[in-house]
């Protein structure tokens, strides 16, 4: 077979395979699979109340991609199926909360059809994936910024706060402590309330409705401590709007001892050979959404004047120029 050909049945069973990883991950295979090292299809589709001929296929997908041996109903990880395991919140991220983006390229790309709210994502599957991706890449350094703020904190709130991981960790972690998550979309906000009810947090927990971008001081807002934001600062941009933004952030939580803003910045430099994981779908699907992401040293120039100082930069981990901000 050609090598051009080849190519094009890489890509039409890598879109194919990204689809079935995300099923894999909801449906509880991916990690049954990683415990157990072998499973059955026919039997885990039996016992999940799954059709058998759809969930072999699935399996079958996966195994096209070298994520996994399939010898009849027998699935066992292969090479690469831990480093699949490790990628599924990036993969579900596209193939699940941006699938609808993605597919409307061509319209999105058109000028004339760029008005208005011309472009869709799923904001409860996004907010999903965007747990795990919070985990596995910002925690590592968030953590340690939260600790130099010291053991008595009180009240915090996280903005785009999504299905309300964050906070509720918070929570776990300072027993004493409120948390306040605040977001646009509706549907994450009630897995948030659902999820904090059947923690036993549903007392120090509120799950707010409202845009970041137009907040407005509440009498909640006047004790918060820790000002948290991941994975949607680049939402405050262009530039004079993020600057107004920071600003009004200042106001509304005049008490913030710490704001710390976690965010991925546009690359520089890459050839577009060698884009890692999540870069090129963030980048062009910001693109498509007419987003501005800015560069590191573009967020830098943004803090001067805002009512922030920028104490540190710590980077992220898996995803090239993912940092968190560390503000006072």
């Amino acid at each position: 077979m050609a090598a051009e050909t080849w190519r094009a049945a890489e890509i039409y069973n890598g879109a194919i395979a990204a689809w079935a990883i995300s099923a894999a991950w909801e449906v509880g295979a991916l990690d049954e699979l990683s415990t157990a090292r072998q499973l059955d299809a026919a039997e885990f589709a039996e016992r999940n109340g799954l059709d058998t001929a759809a969930t072999v296929g699935m399996f079958r997908a996966l195994a096209a991609v070298g994520a996994v041996h399939r010898d009849g109903t027998v699935v066992t990880p292969a090479a690469g199926f831990d480093d699949i395991c490790q990628a599924r919140s990036f993969i579900h991220w596209l193939s699940r909360g941006c699938a609808e983006l993605f597919r409307q390229m061509p319209t999105s790309l058109v000028t004339g059809n760029r008005t208005g709210q011309y472009y869709t994502r799923d904001a409860a599957a996004i907010a999903y994936a965007c747990r795990e991706i919070n985990e596995i890449c910002f925690d590592p350094a968030y953590w340690p910024a939260v600790e130099r703020l010291g053991a008595g904190l009180t009240a915090v709130a996280d903005l785009g706060c999504g299905s309300g991981g964050r906070v509720m960790e918070l929570l776990h972690r300072y027993p004493a402590a409120r948390g306040i998550g605040i977001d646009i979309a509706p549907a994450p906000l009630e897995v948030a309330r659902k999820e904090a009810a059947s923690a036993g947090l549903a007392d120090r927990a509120v799950f707010v409705e409202g845009n970041v971008l137009d907040l407005t001081p509440r009498p909640e807002f006047a004790d918060v401590e820790l000002l948290t934001c991941f994975m949607m600062g680049h939402d405050f941009w262009p530039a004079d709007r993020c600057a107004a933004t920071l600003r009004r952030l200042r106001e509304c939580f005049p008490a913030a001892r710490r704001f710390l803003l976690g965010d991925t910045a546009r690359t520089v430099g890459i050839s577009d050979a060698e884009l890692p994981i999540f870069t090129l779908g963030y980048e062009l699907g910001h693109d498509l959404m007419g987003a501005t992401i800015p560069t590191l040293s573009e967020w830098e120039s943004v803090f001067v004047g805002s009512g922030w100082t920028l104490l540190r930069t710590s980077p992220a981990a898996m995803v090239t120029n993912a940092v968190i901000f560390e503000l006072e």
